[in-house]
């Protein structure tokens, strides 16, 4: 008799063995925001955004240890990323993978939205999303 495996056969039984990963717990009571600029604020390019945290570390993305993140931030981002998967790396997601604080951000004159998104070692965002406030700026020449 002769056997034949389907595509979809072999996908199901291999997806059997990927792990799933699961989301890192945020610390209780944890929060992130925007030191500078301020909200409403009138800057020039580029933009020094300062990144504050409170209740959980700084580690760089690919060291995992318990709460501790890294952050993301989104320039212009109307809602946020899917949050049961890594945050995207493109103009509007800025990763701080080595740990950063602080950054020099360059942005055309006019209004943009600035948010912060914590990450864990692998980009994900915290079981309990960690979010800032979302902030307008407005940069003139």
């Amino acid at each position: 008799m002769k056997t034949t495996i389907t595509l979809f056969s072999l996908l199901a039984c291999f997806s059997l063995f990927i792990p799933v990963q699961a989301k890192s717990p945020a610390a209780p009571d944890s929060y992130v925001y925007i030191i500078s600029p301020q909200d409403g604020e009138i800057v020039h390019s580029p933009v020094l955004v300062k990144f504050g945290l409170r209740g959980m570390g700084i580690a760089p993305a690919g060291v995992e240890s318990e709460n501790t993140g890294h952050h993301h931030l989104l320039i212009d981002v109307e809602k946020l990323p899917d949050l049961d998967k890594p945050i995207p790396a493109d103009d509007h997601h800025v990763h701080f993978g080595k740990g950063q604080t602080e950054a020099l951000i360059e942005l055309s004159p006019g209004a943009h939205t600035l948010q912060l998104l914590l990450g864990d070692f692998s980009h994900i965002p915290h079981d309990t999303a960690i979010t800032s406030e979302k902030i307008t700026i407005k940069v003139v020449e």
